[in-house]
């Protein structure tokens, strides 16, 4: 009797992984054109920004060392002392005009100007409390015509209530602030919703207005100088109480 022999295949060895290839900066680059485009125009303008804080730094530094050094060290001094007296006047008014705010009967409003905060109070009970945006403190216009725009402080009164159909002018400030060409007639600067859908004109000038949909203030990362943004739903929530004539006090 025969005997036949079956021979098992051999397994095959395995295949070793292909070799992953990392890549590198060229081909990133390659790859994301477009978003490394935009991330080295965002960072040159970063670095251009900071380039100029740091050159206005040193401008306002050395022009006051240079006003300083003009003066004599009597001269000197009494500048200090009426500096040192007008912050401790500011701030003594400021307090004081809280504590009317917090004993005052009537339905009013206060803004906290540096917590950034609207209140709806009466008798020191407050029965609403807003978080609001005010707008920073600078220098605006275009050279000559310039002016300093400060936040706004004091006690005020509503002087008009906006709402979405009404027109407001916007000052010619506001778009040379925001680098947008100026309107040449007044009519084209008096747009229809331009403080927003709600907004509130108070004495002195100063505006308490909401983000519009038109008009050069339709931009959430720029809050108008001098003046005071809050959110829609919550002026929307008071819209009943604001009337001409109401106190706002601002500290």
């Amino acid at each position: 009797m025969s005997t036949t022999l079956r021979l098992r295949p051999t397994a095959s060895p395995a295949e070793p992984p292909p070799e992953r290839r990392r890549g590198g900066w060229r081909d990133f680059r390659r790859a994301y054109a477009g978003f490394v485009r935009t991330a080295a125009a965002a960072l040159a303008v970063l670095l251009a920004m900071d380039a100029l804080l740091l050159w206005e730094r040193r401008r306002y530094r050395a022009e006051a060392e240079r006003l300083r050094a003009s003066m004599s060290a009597v001269e000197r001094e009494r500048t200090d002392a009426i500096l040192g007296a007008d912050e401790d006047r500011l701030r003594l008014t400021m307090e004081l005009l809280r504590r009317r705010a917090t004993g005052d009967g009537a339905l009013h409003l206060a803004v906290a100007v540096d917590e950034g905060r609207l209140l709806l109070e009466r008798e020191g009970a407050r029965l609403r409390d807003m978080r609001v945006e005010v707008g920073a403190s600078r220098r605006v216009g275009a050279p000559p015509d310039t002016m300093h725009v400060a936040a706004p402080r004091g006690a005020r009164t509503v002087a008009r209530v906006l709402g979405p159909d009404d027109a407001w002018e916007v000052p010619r400030w506001v778009y040379e602030d925001r680098g947008l060409p100026v309107p040449a007639a007044r009519a084209d600067r008096t747009v229809k919703g331009a403080l927003g859908a709600r907004a509130v004109l108070l004495s002195g000038g100063a505006v308490l207005y909401t983000l519009p949909v038109a008009g050069p203030l339709n931009e959430p990362s720029y809050v108008m100088p001098g003046a005071v943004r809050a959110r829609l739903e919550d002026l929307e929530a008071i819209a009943a109480n604001l009337v001409p004539g109401m106190t706002v006090y601002l500290y």
